[in-house]
């Protein structure tokens, strides 16, 4: 029963840790594009805003949940 719970959790925070580092690489390029934009922009501002908030609600849920990734 323990074992299920466990291989259910590590797969859980590989998802979530794929998500956290997608939603990153989307916030990051919805700032270099509203960096080289000349003018005013609203949707551009408004896509970069809504990518950033996606993050940091992973990164949040992350943080709550201890997520820890083996690197090896």
């Amino acid at each position: 029963m323990f074992g299920r719970k466990r291989k259910l959790k590590r797969e859980f925070d590989a998802q979530l840790y794929n998500l956290l580092l997608e939603a990153k690489e989307e916030w990051e390029r919805a700032r270099e594009i509203e960096k080289y934009l000349n003018d005013y922009d609203q949707e551009v501002m408004v896509r970069r805003k809504i990518a950033e908030s996606k993050y940091f609600h992973l990164f949040k849920e992350a943080k709550e949940r201890q997520l820890r990734i083996d690197r090896g």
